[in-house]
């Protein structure tokens, strides 16, 4: 595998709080590309904006 995506899981339906939510992802995905030493593209998908800010934020990229 390449590239993998993650969608904002549980955070819809079930209402896991949206920051948490990317909080854990993130630290997740950098916990495993340091682990694996990277070289795989990941892609946070999101449906809402303010969830895209979220991740922006998060991330240290400009919105």
């Amino acid at each position: 595998m390449r590239s993998v995506a993650f969608c904002c899981i549980s955070t819809g339906e079930f209402h896991y709080p949206k920051r948490a939510a990317a909080e854990i992802a993130i630290r997740t995905v950098r916990d495993w590309l340091t682990e694996t030493g990277g070289g795989m593209k990941v892609v946070f998908n999101v449906f809402l904006d303010e969830d895209a800010a979220i991740y922006r934020e998060l991330l240290g990229l400009a919105s």
